[in-house]
């Protein structure tokens, strides 16, 4: 599937032998270093951006939990409302931070950088493109 969605991606973008996309700009340019971006690359920032995003999310759902418990002046309800959503933020936080520590574990047992990936070059099909002679 990876392999597919790589192989789609290099034949719009124009791949080139080491497994770059190349976006069409110069390295003279502002975009110089958009020469350069990889399918590994993409993934790791996604996975990031996942993990970033939704721990902010998250610390703000338990700011606001936080917010409407103080100002729920005793009414029950309110306050079971504000309870539960500090509940449902600790936990999406320690989910968060347990998603971390399984990539942290995948780096340590497997040495796959997850967050730094580096992914085989699909144009020539996977190898390093150099045969050894019979």
């Amino acid at each position: 599937m990876l392999t597919l969605l790589f192989n789609t991606l290099s034949l719009l973008a124009g791949a080139t032998e080491e497994g770059t996309i190349n976006l069409g700009v110069s390295g003279n340019d502002t975009f110089g270093a958009l020469e350069n971006i990889t399918l590994g690359s993409i993934i790791s920032a996604l996975i990031v951006l996942v993990l970033v995003i939704a721990a902010l999310v998250f610390f703000f759902m338990l700011v606001l939990g936080g917010i409407r418990y103080i100002t729920s002046g005793g009414d029950k309800g309110s306050t079971e409302a504000a309870r539960s959503q500090i509940t449902a933020a600790l936990i999406g936080l320690v989910i968060v931070f347990a998603a971390w520590a399984v990539i942290n574990l995948i780096q340590l047992f497997f040495e796959v950088d997850i967050l730094n990936l580096q992914l085989e070059s699909a144009v020539d099909g996977g190898g390093t493109g150099t045969t050894e002679p019979e």
